[in-house]
């Protein structure tokens, strides 16, 4: 087992936290607890009213990290306000017997963590519900105030609510509508400079042509390098069910593989229309070809483009499936016909580069078509790639969820974890008879986090703030006994600044300053001594214990081992379908050989995909994050794609040489073993005993006497460009280990 090297954690722009956001929200969250809260207890006298009018905002505002603009999370807040209402009723029913609320705990922490199946915004706004549950679930058990609270709570929601749209509110974010837009309109412009029209401004910058090709390549992968989930909002990221989201991310990998390809031929070939240095008339014409399918390619990035930015899919068009088949048909006479008219080597293989990018820009249309519409349509084309396409909603929200109802799901694992020390803490406080034990699940809800030692982190240093929290409270408690104006006076400001400082200093000074803010609140509810501060330690190093024990017992690592176990398997499937395809392609006779099955690819390429997104919404995650995972999901649906792409076009007439078909065998074998060697070093293994790294600029050995048939050199292409692609993630798995 290879030990990973120490990671130093760097804060980089991206991550670093947004200070005026913060105090905003602060702000907002401050504004509308303040305005529920001090009318209730000092206009009508409704103190339960008035603890829930103050802890609706909190839970959405402070707990629930709902992300999106200001518009965006009220709308998520005004949808979650019927749930919590109902959790609120549940709590208050259950509060009469600790083993009935102890099993609704596990009901309601398991449901609303597994929500996180949903995407991003359930997954947000499901600690703000599930602390609605907790305060109503303990004693005294009084039916009667049900009203009292459901009052309070919908007036807190719609208060913050309303903050969230009018009181300074959160900027929306580029929608991921907009990024795909502009990584496809650059794609179009690649394409089309690559056809031999005019480059893209700036694209050479003064460098020779060599330099200016491989600059250019690396602006075009960095441009794809945008899709990738760490640099988008999490309230944009495509990670719904649904079937606009699965179409999206699949338009998303598509556009990245078709930037990817266009560098690959920026690398290593001139503009394909550019016909001077050809050296027969067989290679001048094949280029042409060439030209106009890579012109067509741009048109179809730029219409996609457009219908992305406008929200208007364009209509079905048979344009590009017409011109593929056109193309491919033309390679076929050119490979079967007088040998003069066969063109060279290189010529076929920019030809082999061109239809690979019009397969992108066919899956890449196609899906972005499916995302704008949105409604079920009927198969589409391979239907193992849009097998959604034509699925009803209720079945792909089923598919997902129980495509994680694993033990290898980290959604699961977060669930059950959280269920556990959530039912815990109840027990524990209910059996002990707590005072506000309430705030010993608090303790286990905020303090917890997918990996131990990530806990212990949190959990070290919200002990030591709420030990200096809960002197300062004690002390205030005790000098300013009764007078609850003071109170009064002192709780807005420290709303304030525990809002707002706590999440730009850390778990301690929130932990500090929140146990003043409750001091406070609850001083003004109901006489309280220097003993409410007391208590408070008692709960919060009560629910840290429960939270650490639980964070190591279960699934300590979070999603970083399992990201990793998870791609390892998605490669470790991958090379078998290798062999499988080419061996489908080279088979004697033609067509002989059934098509290999990419179940068990599709499989764990879901798990791996949800790990990915459980990852990304992690914090800390340190070395893990370097490494770019979503260029393994790539390289399997580059895999998938070459599966129901190459056989269409590529099952030859004639049969495959003896001889070249055992050179395209060997030559998959060792891709397929490359795929292993990644695989284990994925997997945190020590991969010295697998082959030697490819390089990435390595061209598969030449073959003097192969017959120019399409399929060769097309299977050529493919298994080049994912060789390079999976040397860039072996060097991206090893800088990030």
């Amino acid at each position: 087992m290879r030990t990973a090297k120490p990671h130093r954690r760097r804060l980089t722009a991206a991550h670093r936290p947004d200070r005026t956001a913060i105090v905003h929200r602060a702000v907002r969250v401050t504004t509308a607890a303040s305005a529920g809260f001090y009318p209730f207890v000092y206009g009508v006298d409704e103190p339960a009213t008035a603890l829930y009018a103050l802890f609706g905002p909190v839970a959405f505002g402070i707990l629930s990290p709902i992300p999106g603009s200001g518009r965006q999370r009220a709308a998520v807040m005004l949808r979650a306000l019927p749930v919590g209402l109902g959790l609120v009723a549940l709590g208050t029913m259950l509060a009469a017997h600790t083993w009935a609320a102890v099993a609704g705990m596990l009901v309601v922490g398991f449901v609303l963590t597994f929500a996180a199946v949903a995407g991003p915004r359930p997954a947000g706004a499901a600690p703000g519900l599930q602390l609605f549950y907790i305060l109503a679930c303990f004693p005294p058990y009084e039916p009667g105030a049900l009203g009292s609270r459901l009052a309070g709570l919908t007036l807190g929601v719609l208060l913050l609510a309303a903050c969230e749209v009018f009181l300074l509110p959160a900027p929306p974010t580029t929608s991921y509508r907009q990024s795909l837009a502009g990584t496809i309109a650059t794609a179009g412009s690649a394409a089309a400079a690559a056809a031999g029209a005019e480059p893209p401004d700036g694209a050479t910058g003064g460098a020779e042509p060599a330099e200016a090709g491989v600059g250019w390549a690396d602006r075009l992968r960095e441009s794809g390098h945008q899709l990738r989930l760490s640099r988008l909002a999490p309230a944009e990221r495509p990670a719904g069910a649904g079937r606009v989201d699965r179409a999206l991310a699949q338009a998303g990998t598509a556009a990245r593989r078709l930037l990817d390809q266009l560098a690959r031929l920026a690398q290593t070939s001139p503009p394909v229309g550019a016909a001077a240095g050809a050296r027969t008339a067989a290679d001048a014409g094949a280029d042409a070809a060439s030209a106009r399918l890579l012109g067509r390619v741009a048109a179809v990035c730029g219409a996609t483009a457009t219908a992305l930015s406008t929200g208007r899919p364009q209509p079905p068009s048979p344009g590009l499936e017409v011109a593929i088949r056109d193309f491919q048909a033309l390679r076929v006479t050119q490979a079967t016909g007088p040998h003069q008219a066969v063109p060279s080597v290189p010529v076929l293989r920019r030809q082999a580069a061109v239809l690979a990018m019009a397969g992108s820009a066919r899956i890449l249309e196609t899906a972005v078509r499916v995302g704008l519409d949105g409604r079920r349509t009927s198969p589409i084309p391979p239907r193992e790639l849009f097998w959604y396409a034509d699925v009803n909603a209720a079945v792909l929200w089923w598919r997902r969820v129980a495509g994680n109802l694993t033990l290898r799901s980290v959604v699961f694992q977060n669930a059950v974890r959280t269920a556990l020390g959530l039912g815990l803490a109840r027990l524990v406080a209910g059996s002990l008879d707590l005072a506000h034990g309430f705030w010993v699940l608090l303790a286990v809800l905020t303090l917890g986090r997918t990996t131990a030692g990530e806990t212990w982190t949190a959990v070290r240093s919200a002990l030591a703030g709420t030990l200096v929290g809960a002197v300062a409270a004690g002390t205030l408690l005790l000098l300013a006994g009764r007078h609850t104006d003071v109170y009064a006076a002192l709780l807005a400001p420290a709303m304030l600044a525990a809002f707002a400082l706590g999440p730009l200093f850390g778990v301690a000074w929130a932990q500090a300053l929140f146990t003043l803010v409750v001091s406070a609140a609850f001083a003004q509810i109901a006489p309280s001594s220097w003993q409410l501060a007391e208590d408070r330690i008692v709960d919060v190093v009560t629910g840290s214990v429960i939270g650490l024990l639980c964070g190591l017992v279960a699934w300590p690592a979070g999603a970083r081992r399992e990201v990793r176990r998870t791609m390892a398997a998605l490669l470790n499937s991958c090379g078998p379908l290798i062999t499988q395809l080419v061996g489908v392609l080279v088979t004697t006779p033609p067509r002989g050989a059934p098509l290999p099955s990419t179940l068990p690819v599709l499989r764990r390429l879901r798990l791996a995909e949800a790990a990915y997104l459980q990852l990304r919404s992690e914090p800390g995650v340190g070395s893990a994050a370097a490494v770019d995972w979503h260029a393994v999901l790539i390289a399997a649906n580059h895999i998938l794609l070459g599966v129901h792409w190459l056989p269409r076009f590529d099952l030859p007439a004639p049969a495959v040489p003896p001889a070249a078909a055992a050179s395209a065998r060997t030559t998959a074998d060792r891709l397929a073993l490359t795929t292993d060697r990644v695989a284990a070093l994925c997997a945190d293994e020590d991969p010295s005993r697998r082959r030697p790294a490819l390089s990435a600029n390595r061209a598969p050995p030449d073959v003097p006497d192969r017959p120019p048939l399409p399929v060769l050199i097309d299977l050529e292409y493919w298994l080049g460009s994912l060789t390079a692609q999976l040397a860039r993630i072996e060097a991206s798995v090893r800088q990030g280990s």
